[in-house]
């Protein structure tokens, strides 16, 4: 892990807040010194002390926006911890919202196994296309998308039918 990333995990991205804020407390705690030597330093100083503490209270807000926005932890362990969480099993699901089990998705995909087998005897289609609609038979995981299926083999049935 490099210096700047473990800083800003630490800093909750903060860093230019940090940097700007410290420098604005600098030139605050330097006005009082430099008063008496010129009024042109005091002009600098009356018009760089208040920009450089609008500065940091920008940076702030803009940090606080996108880590509000984008959802970042502001600190390196909850950063890993957030990282190692366990992937969740998504609920199957068909056309009509109802939820579907594995067994009947296992049905679904031998009986469009079974369909693109008896297309592949009665029409001539490329090899390719046979190859790729198995493929996606055998990456089936919601019966969404076996439906979706299901109408492209009605599709190729219907051209099949024409020909």
């Amino acid at each position: 892990m490099k210096f700047s990333e473990l800083i800003m995990g630490y800093l909750g991205n903060h860093l230019a807040t940090i940097a700007t804020g410290t420098f604005a407390a600098i030139l605050t705690g330097l006005w009082p010194i430099f008063v008496d030597f010129a009024p042109l330093l005091d002009f600098i100083f009356i018009m760089a002390v208040p920009i450089t503490w609008f500065l940091t209270f920008t940076c702030w807000i803009a940090q606080k926006s996108t880590d509000y926005t984008h959802n970042h932890p502001t600190h390196i362990a909850t950063e890993k911890k957030s990282l190692n969480r366990p992937r969740q099993v998504s609920q199957m699901y068909t056309a009509d919202g109802k939820q579907a089990s594995q067994n009947e998705i296992k049905e679904a995909k031998t009986e469009l196994s079974d369909q693109l087998n008896s297309l592949k005897d009665t029409v001539k289609i490329k090899d390719e296309e046979i190859e790729r609609l198995n493929q996606e038979i055998s990456n089936l995981q919601t019966l969404v998308q076996i439906e979706s299926l299901k109408a492209e083999l009605a599709n190729l049935k219907t051209l099949a039918s024409k020909s």
